[in-house]
Formats: structure tokens, sequence, C-alpha cells
């Protein structure tokens, strides 16, 4: 059985939803064409199986591009056709998948030797034979992030390479927190525990004018916490003169907001023990919108910025506003899920 990946394809019991069978031709002259095509094939991630014959595991994103691609080939005065099949007459769906796996592997293998040199300099600064801020140290480490995360865009099998590989980058992610927490003298942050249950059809407070962090956390709170949560917004100046029954979140002085380098959502999520694997992806991307401190860097950040700072300027009010955010954080988690 394999399970349901990024590009959309999934195999169980023996049927999966197919292949793309990209054929295409173009003239010789000049080489900068037939070279464009041929690069945009190898960043979508497709597999040269013969000659100019590329096949990409179905799906409505990769079918739209194929579409986008045989326009591209007739601008360069070529010829292009593709085909959806649910098998290939000579091959196995496993052995495809397999030459797929070995392609990616490939491509993980540059980025190794670079884990591999992140690693020696970690291991130097802990022994204290190195020297590197951390400013830099983290910056490096962002950077592999995120070219780990473009590969990871076109692994549509999960290869064992980028498991391995995943495995790493997370431990020397910890390491790398660590050295920094004991470089600067910090201590670890402490989030008091609290029960849902405590929690029920109250009115959450926040600042006014909302964005990312109050937009996900009302997201979360009534959807993970208090299901007949409303909500409200008040200037900063205002807190103390709240009813005792009401819960302030994301604002200074508030139950819920800043702890340490965490956001809101990311409090939310620690004080009520909400530990679903697409919430902490969740927490990564609102974090970096908010806090732009490079402790992440995840490429969904930047678009939704835009789209919800779209929301906040067409809004007629922070109700609004609010709303229609936590609807774009709907359907951030389901991506994500």
């Amino acid at each position: 059985m394999k399970r349901a990946t990024k590009s959309g394809w999934q195999k169980d019991s023996g049927t999966g939803r197919g292949w793309l069978l990209f054929f295409y031709s173009v003239p010789s002259k000049p080489v900068s064409n037939r070279m464009k095509i041929w690069r945009m094939l190898a960043k979508a991630g497709a597999l040269s199986l013969k000659g100019a014959i590329y096949v990409l595991p179905y799906s409505d994103d990769h079918y739209e591009f194929c579409q986008w691609l045989v326009s591209s080939v007739a601008v360069a005065r070529g010829e292009a056709a593709f085909v959806r099949t649910d098998r290939i007459e000579t091959m196995k769906d496993d052995e495809i998948i397999e030459m797929f796996n070995r392609q990616r592997a490939k491509d993980y293998l540059g980025l190794e030797k670079r884990l591999d040199e992140l690693e020696r300099k970690v291991g130097n600064i802990r022994k204290g034979a190195g020297a590197m801020s951390d400013r830099k140290i983290e910056e490096e480490l962002n950077r592999f992030v995120k070219e780990f995360q473009q590969a990871g865009g076109i692994d549509f099998f999960f290869s064992d390479a980028r498991k391995e590989l995943e495995k790493r980058m997370k431990a020397i992610t910890a390491e790398i927190a660590a050295l920094s927490r004991a470089e600067t003298g910090e201590r670890a942050v402490e989030v008091v525990p609290r029960r849902a249950a405590d929690y029920q059809g109250k009115i959450w407070v926040t600042r006014k004018r909302p964005f990312v962090d109050r937009m996900a956390s009302a997201w979360l709170i009534r959807n993970f916490i208090d299901r007949e949560a409303t909500f409200g917004f008040i200037d900063e100046s205002e807190i103390d003169g709240l009813d005792k029954d009401t819960v302030t979140f994301d604002i200074r002085g508030g139950e819920f907001t800043h702890v340490g380098d965490m956001s809101t959502f990311e409090v939310l999520l620690k004080a009520f023990c909400l530990k679903e694997k697409s919430l902490g992806v969740m927490a990564e991307i609102v974090h970096q919108v908010d806090l732009k401190d490079d402790k992440y860097s995840n490429p969904a950040a930047e678009g939704l910025r835009d789209i919800l700072e779209g929301v906040r300027r067409t809004a007629r009010d922070d109700h609004e506003a609010l709303e229609k955010g936590t609807i774009i954080m709907e359907m951030l988690h389901a991506s994500k899920s």
C-alpha cells in the first residue's frame, strides 16, 4: 500500500491514480529552447523513461503542468502531447516508484554533503574547537531547510533518502537550538498546562486589527479548545476593565500571549497539549510570518502573509477580518493534514 502524497498520487490494494506520459520534440537549434523544456521537466520532478518520454504520477497539478508545457513546446516550434494511463504495460508501478526514488536520492546527495559540513561545524563548537555566531549558523541551517523542502516537493513517494536526511536535519536543528540557549544563558520558557473543559463558551478578546497570530489563534480556539467561542477586540489600555470570565489572547498582559520566542498560537498549542502534526507545521508558518526571526523557513509563509494582508485591507471591520482569516487558516490546515 502506498499512501497519498503531495503529488496527489496514491496506490491502494493494487490500484492507483495512474501516470502521465509526456512526449515532445523541438528543433535542435537554438539549443536554449531544448534546455528550457528539459529544465521545466526536471524542476517538476519528471522521470525520463526513454529519449524524450517523461513520466509523472497523475495529479490535477501535474495534468495542468503538462497542458501548459505543450503550449511552451509549441512556442519553441516543436510538437508535444501527453496521455494519462492506469499502467505502463512493460513495468510494474513499484518499479517506476523505485526509479523515482533513485532519482530523488541523487538530488539529496548534495544536501547530504552540506549537512555533513554543518554537523562538523556544530560538533567543533560543542567541543570548544570552533567558533561561529548563532546568527550565522542558524542562517546556514535555514538555507539548508529551504533547499530540503524544495527537494521534498518533488519527492512524490517519500524516499528512504528523504526520511534519513529529515531525521538528521531534525537532530541538528535541536542541537543548534540547545547551543543557542547555552550561549545566551536563556532558560526554557514555561507554559502552564490548561484544560479545555475550563474554557468553554467564553468571550475571547484580543487586540484590534487582527493579523496572522490572532487569526490563527482564533481558528485554533474555535476548532480545538472552545467551539462556542465568541471574539471581541479592544485597545491594550482596556485590558484591566474586562469581566473576569473574558479570556484575553495575543495582547500584552493577556492570559495567552507570546512567551519567550513563541507566538500566541504556539503558546496555545503547548498550554492545551495539542500535538497534531499538521498544527506543528502551521505553528512554524505562523511564527515565521508573525515574528520574522528566521527560526523557521517555510515557503508557504510569504504567500500566507500576502493573502492575509489582502484580507485585512478589504475587510469592513475587525470581526469580518477575523472570520475571513480563520477561513484561510482552515484551508491551510486542510492542506497540511
